[in-house]
């Protein structure tokens, strides 16, 4: 019994089990203020375009069935605003360097069919080569640098062009 619980701490306590767990409670609370802004500020503009609160009145009836449409646009709308706004959100951090830059272009591994960088040489999983010849280390760091020297100057660019 002791090993079993040594394991299941390791395993809770575990960076990835801790990070999933506060990037879930953080984004629950991202979600109730994205839902705020769609109910109180664009629903409430809404209402001054077309004179509704929102769009809960916008039905269909069809024989003695009630579709209610207005009820589903509001969610869509609502979901729209938040898969927006997180997308916003992580573009803005990466912008500012604050997180590790992702490409969000990405390519499937022929050999484990995991999905890696379309810009990698060999697969992140199984170690696979993704290319006919793999280079030698110098021309390999070359290259890295060269890219990085890209994404430096393009959030340098960014920087001028936001003051």
């Amino acid at each position: 019994m002791g090993k079993v619980w040594r394991e299941f701490r390791s395993f809770a306590m575990g960076g990835s089990v801790v990070e999933l767990a506060l990037g879930f409670i953080i984004g629950a609370a991202f979600s109730k203020l994205v839902e705020s802004f769609a109910q109180n500020i664009v629903m409430d503009s809404v209402a001054v375009l077309f004179g509704q609160p929102d769009f809960a009145s916008l039905n269909l009836h069809i024989g003695r069935s009630k579709i209610e449409l207005g009820a589903f646009l509001s969610q869509l709308l609502s979901f729209l605003l938040l898969a927006w706004a997180l997308f916003a959100l992580v573009k803005l951090i990466s912008a500012v360097g604050l997180a590790e830059r992702r490409s969000f272009e990405q390519r499937e591994c022929p050999y484990c069919l995991e999905f890696v960088p379309t810009r990698a040489l060999v697969c992140k999983h199984c170690r696979q080569p993704l290319v006919a010849e793999l280079p030698d280390l110098a021309e390999a760091e070359r290259r890295h640098g060269e890219l990085h020297a890209r994404r430096t100057v393009s959030v340098r660019q960014r920087e001028k062009a936001a003051d």
